[in-house]
């Protein structure tokens, strides 16, 4: 049985059962490719006994993803992985297009950059320009749309050149899975960093491919690890659509986690995020800021979108029993 519950002041959804349900592995060479690459070194899995003792846990721990392959983002293993995949089968100097919330793009416009090849990518007109700045300076052409994370997809969609978008729809279904391949690097380092599997492990939610890859890993073998997702509540697609049982597109508002500001479930991620996700809970800006106010206090410097799964389990705490030890992804830096 599936249970769902929602109010105006939270919003909260779990699949009991979740645990149970079984998909292939990722493939083992992209731990190899990564640590192949000239800046790969696995990020910091940072304990915070101050926060434990706070939220009653065992042990928790913030997987920073701050610093990823000189970026401040975790994105970088997703694109690394899906443009060297591209460019085996492609001759010749190509355009990569992409849309982008901010840090996405940024990483495919650095990898297109460093194979020598050229990136357009488009963004919504709420990136906030520093965001966009930052994509220019990897020599990328950057289009800002009039409209959504939807519109600016739907635009690279239609642009010239080679699409690596990290979301998926029917009929285009490959890059987006070897983007999700890519991230799940961070979870084999998770495997190398404690001594055992995580009792709870929470995810920042935009369109679902990176909660695919972390779905990936601990439902392709038998487990107790439990997955939370978190996503803004101006931007719950991933929630609404659990709830629905159906995918789902819904409306957008403004928000301080840009990279989660998303309306549409990636169509390749849905039949993981639908069976494999534990639970998903929706925080609104005035929640995430705190958490990010807290993790800095800690000199923990993360991102909007990497604080919300600390102020997501502060939400559900109360739901969730005895937890011995919880991983937080942290899934950017600060700004």
């Amino acid at each position: 049985m599936i249970h769902a519950t929602r109010t105006l002041s939270s919003m909260k959804f779990s699949r009991p059962q979740a645990r149970s349900w079984r998909c292939p592995p990722a493939p083992a060479e992209v731990r190899d490719f990564h640590a192949g690459l000239p800046d790969y070194a696995p990020t910091p899995l940072t304990e915070l006994p101050s926060l434990a003792a706070e939220l009653g846990v065992g042990r928790l721990f913030v997987k920073d993803e701050s610093s990823r392959l000189g970026l401040p983002a975790f994105k970088a293993l997703g694109a690394s992985w899906a443009v060297h995949q591209v460019l085996k089968n492609t001759k010749g100097q190509v355009t990569l297009t992409t849309a982008t919330d901010g840090n996405h793009g940024r990483a495919v416009a650095r990898m297109a950059r460093l194979n020598g090849h050229k990136a357009h990518v488009f963004v919504p007109d709420a990136v906030p320009a520093p965001a966009i700045e930052a994509i220019r300076q990897e020599n990328a052409q950057v289009t800002v749309v009039d409209g959504t994370y939807d519109d600016a997809v739907a635009q690279a969609a239609s642009a010239e050149g080679v699409l690596v978008q990290d979301m998926g729809w029917p009929g285009y279904e490959e890059v987006p899975a070897w983007i999700v391949e890519g991230y799940g690097t961070l979870c084999h380092e998770i495997d190398e960093q404690l001594p055992a599997e995580p009792d709870l492990v929470v995810i920042p939610v935009g369109v679902g491919s990176f909660a695919q890859a972390v779905i990936t890993h601990y439902r392709s073998h038998e487990t107790d690890t439990r997955l939370l997702a978190v996503e803004p509540d101006t931007a719950a697609c991933v929630l609404e659509s659990l709830q629905a049982g159906e995918l789902k597109t819904i409306p957008t508002g403004t928000t301080i986690m840009a990279g989660l500001n998303c309306g549409t479930p990636s169509a390749t991620s849905w039949p993981y995020l639908s069976n494999g996700l534990d639970g998903a809970v929706a925080i609104s800006d005035e929640e995430c800021a705190k958490a990010m106010h807290d993790l800095h206090a800690l000199n923990v410097h993360s991102g909007p979108c990497g604080a919300a799964p600390l102020a997501g389990l502060r939400k559900v705490r109360g739901d969730l029993g005895e937890l011995g030890t919880v991983v937080l992804i942290s899934t950017e830096g600060r700004p």
